[in-house]
């Protein structure tokens, strides 16, 4: 969480190299965290529905993106 809160530090920046480098950082921890909660939520027995409502985008979206997973 550390990191997190680190990252959303530098990403306010007024250097842009150090504020768009930490947006970098935060898009891929972003794209990790989704990964790890919907492998959960699938795990737990949700549908692709379920895990579309909460994350704000339709079915196909989460699926094409985490079916593989």
């Amino acid at each position: 969480m550390a990191e997190a809160t680190e990252l959303a530090s530098a990403a306010s920046s007024r250097d842009p190299r150090i504020g768009l480098r930490a947006v970098a950082a935060l898009r891929k921890l972003l794209e990790q965290l989704e990964s790890v909660q919907v492998r959960n939520a699938r795990n737990r027995g949700w549908s692709w529905q379920e895990i579309a409502v909460e994350l704000g985008v339709s079915r196909q979206a989460v699926h094409k993106k985490h079916g593989r997973s």
